[in-house]
């Protein structure tokens, strides 16, 4: 037996199972949302998950070799990226900012 303060609790058997735990919600990442017209050029008409969407956009930006050879956190939109980012030069920690303002 164990206190806890004015409780006594019996101790748990040994061997015996833990007790489970409720798994917690699905976190807002795992959430499917709808991308713009402009992000579906890249990524498809699909409702993704954030992570997902992240990981289609690195997958194009590495098929058309995007990443700056000199400074690989730097990334150079073609069309279709810079009408996602609005602009021509991204750093790779700036690229979830303008694709949150693309996902709903």
């Amino acid at each position: 037996m164990t206190t806890t303060g004015k409780k006594t609790q019996a101790a748990p058997a040994k061997g015996a199972p833990a007790p489970k735990k409720a798994k917690p919600a699905a976190s807002a990442f795992a959430k499917p949302l709808q991308p713009s017209k402009e992000l579906a050029a890249v990524v498809g008409p699909d409702p993704l998950p954030r992570t997902e969407v992240v990981s289609k956009v690195w997958h194009y930006i590495k098929k058309h070799k995007l990443q700056n050879e000199a400074n690989k956190r730097e990334i150079l939109a073609d069309d279709k990226l810079a009408a996602v980012f609005g602009k021509s030069k991204v750093t790779m920690f700036e690229m979830n900012k303008f694709l949150a303002q693309h996902l709903k």
